[in-house]
Protein backbone atom coordinates (compact mmCIF):
# COMPACT_ATOMS: atom_id res chain seq x y z
CA UNK A 1 0.00 0.00 0.00
CA UNK A 2 1.29 3.48 -0.81
CA UNK A 3 1.84 5.95 2.01
CA UNK A 4 -0.71 8.79 1.77
CA UNK A 5 -0.02 12.37 2.83
CA UNK A 6 -2.39 15.33 2.60
CA UNK A 7 -1.68 19.00 3.19
CA UNK A 8 -4.78 21.08 3.90
CA UNK A 9 -5.52 24.78 4.12
CA UNK A 10 -8.41 27.20 4.30
CA UNK A 11 -8.67 30.83 3.25
CA UNK A 12 -11.20 33.56 3.81
CA UNK A 13 -11.55 37.11 2.51
CA UNK A 14 -13.12 38.76 5.53
CA UNK A 15 -14.16 36.55 8.41
CA UNK A 16 -16.98 35.91 7.63
CA UNK A 17 -16.80 36.37 3.90
CA UNK A 18 -16.07 34.38 0.78
CA UNK A 19 -13.79 31.45 1.52
CA UNK A 20 -12.04 28.48 0.02
CA UNK A 21 -10.35 25.25 1.01
CA UNK A 22 -7.54 23.34 -0.65
CA UNK A 23 -5.92 19.93 -0.38
CA UNK A 24 -2.74 18.56 -1.88
CA UNK A 25 -2.69 14.75 -1.65
CA UNK A 26 0.26 12.57 -2.52
CA UNK A 27 0.75 8.82 -2.51
CA UNK A 28 4.32 7.66 -1.90
CA UNK A 29 5.84 4.26 -2.56
CA UNK A 30 9.44 3.63 -1.54
CA UNK A 31 9.84 7.38 -0.96
CA UNK A 32 8.75 8.31 -4.49
CA UNK A 33 5.55 10.17 -5.41
CA UNK A 34 3.38 7.73 -7.36
CA UNK A 35 0.20 9.81 -7.50
CA UNK A 36 -0.80 13.40 -6.80
CA UNK A 37 -4.26 14.87 -6.47
CA UNK A 38 -5.44 18.43 -5.89
CA UNK A 39 -8.83 19.28 -4.39
CA UNK A 40 -10.45 22.66 -3.84
CA UNK A 41 -13.78 24.29 -3.19
CA UNK A 42 -15.35 27.30 -1.58
CA UNK A 43 -18.40 29.11 -0.31
CA UNK A 44 -19.79 32.62 -0.66
CA UNK A 45 -20.23 33.33 3.06
CA UNK A 46 -18.12 31.41 5.55
CA UNK A 47 -15.29 31.63 8.07
CA UNK A 48 -11.64 30.67 7.97
CA UNK A 49 -12.17 27.95 10.59
CA UNK A 50 -14.96 26.36 8.53
CA UNK A 51 -12.72 26.31 5.46
CA UNK A 52 -9.86 24.74 7.45
CA UNK A 53 -12.25 22.02 8.64
CA UNK A 54 -13.66 21.43 5.14
CA UNK A 55 -10.16 20.97 3.75
CA UNK A 56 -9.46 18.16 6.24
CA UNK A 57 -12.91 16.63 5.70
CA UNK A 58 -12.53 16.62 1.93
CA UNK A 59 -9.09 15.01 2.17
CA UNK A 60 -10.57 12.15 4.18
CA UNK A 61 -13.76 11.85 2.12
CA UNK A 62 -11.66 11.55 -1.05
CA UNK A 63 -10.32 8.20 0.17
CA UNK A 64 -12.23 5.23 -1.24
CA UNK A 65 -11.13 2.67 1.36
CA UNK A 66 -9.72 2.59 4.89
CA UNK A 67 -6.29 4.17 4.67
CA UNK A 68 -3.28 5.15 6.75
CA UNK A 69 -2.95 8.88 6.10
CA UNK A 70 -0.92 11.76 7.49
CA UNK A 71 -2.74 15.09 7.35
CA UNK A 72 -0.66 18.22 7.79
CA UNK A 73 -2.52 21.42 8.61
CA UNK A 74 -1.44 24.93 9.54
CA UNK A 75 -4.61 25.27 11.62
CA UNK A 76 -4.06 24.80 15.36
CA UNK A 77 -7.87 24.93 15.63
CA UNK A 78 -8.24 21.79 13.49
CA UNK A 79 -5.23 19.96 14.94
CA UNK A 80 -6.08 20.68 18.59
CA UNK A 81 -9.78 20.08 18.02
CA UNK A 82 -9.48 16.71 16.31
CA UNK A 83 -6.71 15.34 18.53
CA UNK A 84 -7.97 16.67 21.87
CA UNK A 85 -11.05 18.79 22.34
CA UNK A 86 -13.37 16.55 20.30
CA UNK A 87 -13.31 13.78 22.93
CA UNK A 88 -14.70 16.08 25.62
CA UNK A 89 -17.22 17.61 23.24
CA UNK A 90 -18.59 14.19 22.32
CA UNK A 91 -18.70 13.14 25.99
CA UNK A 92 -20.59 16.37 26.80
CA UNK A 93 -23.14 16.02 23.98
CA UNK A 94 -21.23 18.40 21.66
CA UNK A 95 -20.99 21.09 24.32
CA UNK A 96 -17.82 22.85 25.44
CA UNK A 97 -16.47 22.61 28.98
CA UNK A 98 -18.41 25.85 29.61
CA UNK A 99 -21.60 23.99 28.54
CA UNK A 100 -21.93 26.11 25.39
CA UNK A 101 -22.67 24.57 21.97
CA UNK A 102 -19.51 23.72 20.00
CA UNK A 103 -18.97 26.17 17.13
CA UNK A 104 -19.04 24.52 13.70
CA UNK A 105 -20.51 21.37 15.26
CA UNK A 106 -21.84 20.20 11.87
CA UNK A 107 -18.31 20.11 10.47
CA UNK A 108 -16.72 18.65 13.60
CA UNK A 109 -19.24 15.80 13.47
CA UNK A 110 -18.56 15.30 9.77
CA UNK A 111 -14.80 15.27 10.40
CA UNK A 112 -15.22 12.80 13.25
CA UNK A 113 -17.22 10.49 10.97
CA UNK A 114 -14.81 10.96 8.04
CA UNK A 115 -11.77 9.96 10.09
CA UNK A 116 -13.45 7.01 11.84
CA UNK A 117 -12.57 4.45 9.14
CA UNK A 118 -9.00 5.66 8.66
CA UNK A 119 -5.77 5.60 10.66
CA UNK A 120 -5.00 9.33 10.70
CA UNK A 121 -1.81 10.96 11.92
CA UNK A 122 -2.34 14.70 12.42
CA UNK A 123 0.54 17.15 12.09
CA UNK A 124 0.69 20.92 12.51
CA UNK A 125 3.08 23.24 10.70
CA UNK A 126 3.44 26.99 10.75
CA UNK A 127 1.58 28.53 7.81
CA UNK A 128 3.21 30.87 5.30
CA UNK A 129 6.64 29.69 6.41
CA UNK A 130 7.95 28.37 3.11
CA UNK A 131 6.67 24.78 3.32
CA UNK A 132 6.12 24.00 -0.38
CA UNK A 133 3.18 21.63 0.15
CA UNK A 134 1.45 23.99 2.57
CA UNK A 135 1.96 26.85 0.12
CA UNK A 136 0.34 24.70 -2.61
CA UNK A 137 -2.62 23.92 -0.33
CA UNK A 138 -2.96 27.67 0.34
CA UNK A 139 -2.87 28.36 -3.41
CA UNK A 140 -5.62 25.77 -3.94
CA UNK A 141 -7.69 27.31 -1.11
CA UNK A 142 -7.40 30.75 -2.70
CA UNK A 143 -8.37 29.26 -6.07
CA UNK A 144 -11.39 27.62 -4.40
CA UNK A 145 -12.40 30.98 -2.97
CA UNK A 146 -11.92 32.94 -6.23
CA UNK A 147 -15.35 32.25 -7.81
CA UNK A 148 -17.05 33.62 -4.69
CA UNK A 149 -15.10 36.88 -4.39
CA UNK A 150 -16.74 39.96 -5.80
CA UNK A 151 -14.64 41.48 -8.53
CA UNK A 152 -13.04 44.81 -7.67
CA UNK A 153 -14.63 47.36 -9.95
Amino acid sequence: MPEIHAWTDGACSGNPGPGGWGVLMRAFKDGEIVKERELKGGEAETTNNRMELLAAINALEALSRPTDITITTDSAYVKNGVTGWIYGWKRNGWKTAAKKPVKNVDLWQRLDEAQATHNVTWKWIKGHAGHAENEKADELARAGMAPFKKSAS
